[in-house]
């Protein structure tokens, strides 16, 4: 099949390509750009007035799926995420089993390619059932193409079998995905520590308890040379080591979420488990340090930490709902409105941190760019669609977002996965 997509704005961070071309699309790859293309195609998309982009890839994402299918599935999620602009989802190792071997990669693997419209990297748990006891099959999980391992929705608090598990990682060239967390510190917290907590009656989450584990586990990657990736950071003093760490030119990024670097915990004005996550909501200070981090470098990727409930988990108190929130399908928007859209980031800076860096990360040398021979995975994104946010809409079985309602501006118009239109937006209320 041939696409030829007309008269888009291409940015594509590899090449710096940042102006008005026409991108011809023929099988999976992106076969020329140039200011005018007359060639026939199977299919004409004519994107005057919106960007074109590389297909977001998103490093932190879970798809529930085996054994949480009440939750979200590879299908569904897979539609969500397309329907985001994702067109490459890592998908966290705690399921039901957990991912600790090299055949459950490779069946999640296999049942991916034929469920979800989204390309899907299965990554691998760093100890057997998450339990922290023992080394997972990581060089088996490898093999089967995990790209990364991460004890994700948990820290592995024994230090000396994650240094084994992050040598192990070196030896089979591939990343830790750190979810940093001491849980002998959170006591029972459910919210960030701070004056708002106290007016709820709830207990508090300290920001040590995340910087205690991003000390930690960047020593632990400068000794054993690991790449070392921090997921979902929300405090400034994560920033701080971040850049130290860069500094000394040790290989560690990290990734930002856009419910960390827009709310904070002002913005819970009563007891909604909507607005329960892990790490929490921070203060106005480190909101302002995670953008900051992001506008000057220091925080590579921006990701969703994409975490479906049920109406059940989450329709119900902090102290007792779930935590997490849905992210997929508002990335893309949340981080126009709120980066680009004020400056803080470019719309180079969005396509760098969304899908280029993420490529580089994973070593996906034919992703994350719009350029001649790289894989059409490709979003056509409208900057000037104002909406609300409506949860409603989501293609995710979660329904779980503090966003609901929002006013945000850029809607994703076309994705394209692997040179085939996978989404495209269809107005229904001129139906």
């Amino acid at each position: 099949m041939t696409v030829l997509i007309k008269n888009g704005h291409v940015v594509d961070p590899l090449t710096k390509k940042d102006g008005v071309y026409d991108v011809l699309v023929e099988g999976k790859k992106i076969q020329k750009i140039a200011e005018k293309i007359d060639e026939k195609a199977d299919r004409v998309i004519d994107a005057r007035g919106t960007y074109v982009l590389p297909g977001f890839i998103d490093l932190h994402v879970h798809l529930r799926d085996p054994g949480l299918e009440y939750k979200e599935t590879l299908e569904t999620g897979g539609r969500a995420a397309v329907h985001g602009g994702v067109t490459t989802i890592c998908a966290m190792p705690n399921t039901k089993p957990v991912i600790d071997s090299r055949e459950k990669v490779e069946a999640v693997h296999e049942r991916a390619v034929k469920e979800s419209p989204a390309h899907v990297i299965q990554l691998g748990a760093v100890t057997c059932g998450q339990e922290g006891k023992e080394l997972a099959d990581i060089a088996g999980m490898a093999a089967a193409g995990c790209h990364a391992i991460s004890e994700d929705g948990k820290s592995v608090m024994n230090a000396s079998l994650y240094r084994k598990g992050m040598k192990e990682a070196k030896k089979a060239g591939i990343s830790v995905f750190a979810h940093c967390e001491d849980i002998t510190m959170v006591e029972g917290g459910v919210m960030n520590a701070d004056e708002n907590a106290k007016r709820l009656g709830l207990k508090g989450i300290t920001n040590s308890v995340e910087d205690v584990i991003v000390a930690r586990d960047i020593l632990l990657a400068k000794e054993t040379g690991v790449r070392l990736h921090l997921c979902h950071c929300s405090t400034k003093d994560s920033v701080t080591m971040v850049e130290m760490a860069k500094k000394e030119g040790l290989p560690v990024t990290a990734e930002v979420c856009p419910h960390h670097f827009i709310l904070t915990s002002d913005d819970i004005k009563e007891d909604d488990g909507n607005f329960k996550m892990n790490p929490p909501l921070r203060s106005r200070e480190d909101v302002e340090a995670l953008r900051m981090g992001l506008k000057n470098g220091i925080m590579d990727v921006i990701s969703t930490d994409h975490a479906p409930h049920s109406e059940e988990e989450k329709n119900r108190s902090i102290e007792k709902a779930s935590f997490g929130i849905v992210g997929l399908e508002t990335l893309a928007a949340l981080t126009y409105t709120e980066l680009v859209k004020t400056g803080v980031l470019s719309i180079m800076d969005m396509a760098e941190k969304m899908s280029y860096n993420p490529a580089q990360i994973l070593g996906l040398t034919e992703k994350g760019a719009v350029a001649e021979g790289k894989i059409a995975d490709l979003v056509i994104f409208d900057p000037d669609a104002n909406y609300k946010i409506d949860k409603n809409t989501f293609f995710s079985k979660g329904k779980n977002t503090p966003f609901d309602g929002r006013e945000v501006y850029g809607r994703v118009e076309y994705t394209l996965a692997d040179g085939e239109i996978v989404y495209e937006y269809q107005d229904t209320r001129k139906v």
